[in-house]
């Protein structure tokens, strides 16, 4: 039995990195820094691999951002 991978963050951590903008909204919306507190990791689904795996990320103005895991790093 495989023991399942836990995820890189944890809910409450800082991190920071660039938000992800679904390619159809691209021509409105550009991806942009941030700095915010984990709020919500991966989509629930077992087997998402890290590279299209979610989170989302609340910014100190209380709006919620949604970046890649691979573009997201820990703030120390």
């Amino acid at each position: 039995m495989t023991r399942p991978r836990s995820a890189p963050y944890k809910v409450g951590e800082t991190v920071t990195g660039t938000t992800y903008v679904e390619p159809a909204d691209r021509v409105r919306e550009a991806p942009v820094q941030f700095t915010g507190e984990v709020v919500q990791i991966g989509s629930g689904w077992a087997g998402v691999e890290a590279d299209i795996a979610f989170l989302w990320a609340r910014l100190p103005s209380g709006r919620e951002v949604k970046a890649l895991m691979r573009d997201v790093e820990r703030v120390k």
